[in-house]
């Protein structure tokens, strides 16, 4: 392809000491220099988008930025033998969308390591429907399920649970016979939550702070996707040998907490990133959701949006206001 070839992206930039997204044009040209360049077809939108698009240095830190930290698309070019045109690809994680131009724009160009396959039978716009937001609820459930935990056990808690995370793990664990709590501040989702497999929706104000090292245990597992002080009292309320899968830190990147329910109660906290993993691990939790981990009601529930939605998306996700999957088509 012809690197003065044409393409439209979501560009944020600084202006008057505020940032702003945009659509533009751009050329391949402008693109970072590596192995293989993608046709992007769809992005799923995340709350590390929001963030870079609100001018996040900590997330990106050079604008003007594509933000995108999801794509689906088709090879165009390749100087990898291991990735060949017109093969279609999975890329999340890495440095996509962050100080490399995401999938927000039609075009990427990322290094082969970073591609994943797409898995036989699936399409882009379900591979999407699930993106980094799916693919971390997977290695969350992978983590205690490796941790040894069981329906048998008791109830398993997800907190966050209407955000991105959080619903396609309350789903994947109602699928596997767990019974799910789920922890959310948005009452008015409860008949969505239920849709999804919790059988018994409660609001965040369980895990008010307190001053007491340790509470009554009331869940064997849970998965986190909020951290700060909503971690720190839901692990005070872990049954004894039971896990806690930490993804997330909407709530806050500190955790004050005790050792005291690792240490008097054999808790574990299994933190999980989906960003920098080896990419075989991603390819595992990929065949897995499109196959036997699938989850019905979340892409039931799937919103699709062009980029001239893109900022009122992003702005519900610093608000707390979004639910669920929203998936970029750009063709629309």
């Amino acid at each position: 392809m012809a690197e003065d070839t044409q393409f439209k992206a979501w560009q944020v930039s600084e202006q008057d000491g505020e940032f702003r997204g945009e659509e533009v044009t751009r050329k391949v040209a402008d693109l970072p220099e590596h192995d293989v360049l993608i046709k992007v077809h769809y992005s799923s939108l995340n709350y590390k988008d929001a963030l870079s698009a609100s001018g996040n240095r900590a997330v990106t830190r050079e604008y003007p930025h594509t933000p995108g930290i999801d794509a689906f698309g088709d090879v165009v070019s390749s100087a990898d033998d291991r990735i060949k045109v017109g093969q279609h690809v999975i890329v999340t994680g890495y440095d996509l969308g962050m100080n490399t131009d995401g999938g927000f724009g039609e075009y990427i160009r990322v290094p082969a390591a970073w591609c994943v396959p797409m898995p036989d039978g699936w399409d882009g716009l379900k591979a999407m429907t699930y993106g980094t937001a799916g693919l971390t609820a997977g290695l969350c459930v992978s983590k205690i399920l490796m941790a040894g935990a069981k329906p048998e056990q008791g109830k398993v808690a997800v907190t966050g649970a209407t955000g991105a995370v959080g619903s396609v793990c309350v789903e994947l664990l109602a699928g596997l016979g767990f019974d799910v709590v789920a922890i959310s501040g948005k009452a008015d989702q409860q008949s969505l939550l239920n849709e999804l497999g919790a059988q018994e929706v409660v609001g965040r104000e369980t895990l008010t702070p307190g001053n007491r090292p340790l509470l009554k245990p009331a869940y064997a597992n849970a998965i986190d996707t909020v951290g700060g002080a909503p971690l720190a009292e839901l692990l005070k309320q872990i049954q004894p040998g039971g896990s806690v899968a930490c993804c997330g830190l909407v709530a806050g990147a500190q955790l004050e907490t005790t050792v005291l329910p690792f240490i008097l109660r054999g808790v574990n906290l299994l933190g999980v990133d989906s960003v920098e993993i080896p990419l075989e691990d991603k390819v595992a939790v990929w065949e897995m959701l499109s196959g036997e981990w699938a989850c019905p009601v979340t892409e039931q529930h799937r919103r699709t949006i062009g980029r001239a939605e893109l900022a009122g998306s992003l702005s519900s996700f610093l608000k707390g206001e979004s639910v669920g999957k929203v998936v970029l088509d750009h063709s629309l």
